[in-house]
Order: structure tokens, then C-alpha cells, then sequence
């Protein structure tokens, strides 16, 4: 087994645990690279079938390609797509003028919390790929994440395995040790997962996976003509492209080995407040 072929199995590994382990799971699609290498694990996990749902938080300032993506690929892959948003907020007027930080609390935090416990409505996308209210509002006490330890300092607190409180509040210092590929998946009643498969992928493993796989990701992330492209997607006013030339998959990974910028340099909640990530991942962001 060569690198790539280890952390296959390890990711594969995870997944069926999780599944096997907690009775109400969902996983979590950004429809960024990382989570859409993650969907990829899970249908070869499952054998072509995620025997889950995949909620998408849509703060309603993605980048319309994106949101188009998401439901190709959900209705292609006949995945279980479920969307949450946090409509209150935005009525309000809620948006990044705001303050970022405290955006992106209102439009991601509180709208996975509630859209996790099933508090609030969200939507389910049906057979002829239009969405209509869910009706089942049980809540997710298990949720599968894409976070790599690599790309932001407070992932690389997490474990495979980790636990929030009943509420998703995340408490860095009371976290299980996992030694020697052993897992803590005996929790207390209440406890709610978060399941880690990439935690330990890196930025250029996750593009040779892409390679060597061929998974359709979305094309944002490949310079289209115009001498930039998107290494980090978020929402459109929030996010930066950067200068590349890369069209391939092989032409971003050779850009990676030679690039010394961070991978979320174009995220503008992270030059607003360094520690942005880790406040709102304490009060349960993903």
C-alpha cells in the first residue's frame, strides 16, 4: 500500500465505525474539495450508496456555481440532500457588513446547531431534485466533518472521534486520547459526535486522491482563462481568489509543493480575528 492507498483505508475505516457506532448520522457538505473527497470515501465505504443524509448549511452567499454543483451532484449520486439556513437572520438583514465573525455565528453556527437538533425547518431535496420541507425534524446526534489537521490550527486539537455537549459546545481540553488507531466511540447519553475522517490528509494528499480517482469536483478551484482560481471556497463576499495559472489537477499539485502561502489566506473571517475558526468551532460551528 502506497500513502494515498493508507489514508483511504484509514478514512474508510472511520466512516464504517461511525456508521456501525451512532444511530442518528449525517455528514456534512460544503461542497469544497475536502467534504467532496469525503462523499467520495463514503460511497466507496458503502459501496456506491451513502446510507446517510448530507446537509449543506447555505448562508445564501455561496457562489451560485456552487450551489448549482451541489445539486447536480446530489441528484446524479442520489444522495439524501438536506439543506438548513437560518431565515430569521437573514430577514433581518444579517450579512457580512455585520462583522464577519459575527455573520458568519448567525448564518453557520446557529444555523447548523439548529438545523442539527432539528429545531428548525430545513429542507429535503426530492426525486425530481426540487426541495420541499423535511418532515422528519429528528435531530443529528452524530455528524461526519472534512476537517484536516493541516489547514487551520484549531483542527489539529480535534480527534477522529470527538465529542460536544448536548448543546454542540466543543471543549478543546476534554477531548480522548486515541493511541495506536483506538477510538473512544462509547459516549454519554446527550453527547453530541463529531466524526473526523481527513484529519490526518493534508491540502496536496486530498489533490493526488482527486487525481488519481478522478472525482468531479467543482471547477472553481481551476484557473478558467483568467490567471486566478479559488484554493478555499466559503461565501462569495467572504472568500478571495488567488493568482494561478493552474487549469489540471496536476498542475495545482505541482503549485502546492512550491507555495508557501496558508491554504485559507483568501478567508477574510481569518484576517479579521486569527483565532475566528476556534470561537466559532467552540460554540459548534464545523
Amino acid at each position: 500500500m502506497d500513502h494515498l492507498d493508507r489514508l483511504e483505508s484509514q478514512s474508510i475505516y472511520i466512516l464504517r465505525e461511525a456508521y456501525h457506532h451512532f444511530k442518528s448520522l449525517c455528514m456534512l457538505w460544503s461542497i469544497g474539495k475536502d467534504s467532496t473527497v469525503m462523499l467520495w470515501l463514503a460511497r466507496k465505504a458503502f459501496f456506491g450508496h451513502v446510507p446517510f443524509p448530507l446537509v449543506h448549511i447555505d448562508t445564501s452567499f455561496k457562489i451560485p456555481k456552487m450551489i448549482a454543483y451541489r445539486d447536480k451532484l446530489a441528484h446524479e449520486w442520489g444522495l439524501t440532500m438536506v439543506v438548513g439556513q437560518n431565515t430569521q437572520a437573514l430577514g433581518e438583514g444579517m450579512n457580512h457588513t455585520k462583522g464577519r465573525l459575527i455573520c458568519c455565528g448567525a448564518l453557520k453556527t446557529e444555523a447548523l446547531r439548529n438545523t442539527l437538533s432539528g429545531a428548525w425547518p430545513r429542507w429535503r431535496m426530492n426525486a425530481e431534485g426540487r426541495y420541499e420541507e423535511d418532515t422528519n425534524r429528528e435531530p443529528y446526534t452524530g455528524v461526519i466533518v472534512g476537517a484536516r489537521a493541516d489547514e487551520e490550527g484549531s483542527r489539529s486539537k480535534e480527534r477522529y472521534f470527538s465529542p460536544r455537549d448536548k448543546n454542540n459546545d466543543w471543549d478543546v481540553a476534554d477531548q480522548p486520547p486515541e493511541l495506536w488507531t483506538q477510538f473512544k466511540t462509547d459516549f454519554a447519553p446527550g453527547t453530541h459526535i463529531r466524526v473526523h475522517p481527513l484529519l490526518d490528509w493534508t491540502e496536496v494528499n486530498l489533490w493526488q486522491y482527486i487525481e488519481r480517482e478522478q472525482i468531479p469536483i467543482i471547477d472553481l478551484y481551476y484557473d478558467q482563462g483568467s490567471g486566478r482560481r479559488y484554493r478555499s471556497l466559503g461565501c462569495e463576499p467572504c472568500t478571495a481568489s488567488i493568482v494561478s495559472t493552474s487549469r489540471t489537477t496536476d498542475e495545482v499539485i505541482a503549485e502546492l509543493l512550491t507555495i508557501k502561502t496558508p491554504e485559507r489566506a483568501g478567508r477574510a473571517q481569518d484576517q479579521e480575528d486569527p483565532h475566528a475558526m476556534e470561537k466559532l468551532r467552540r460554540e459548534g460551528y464545523m
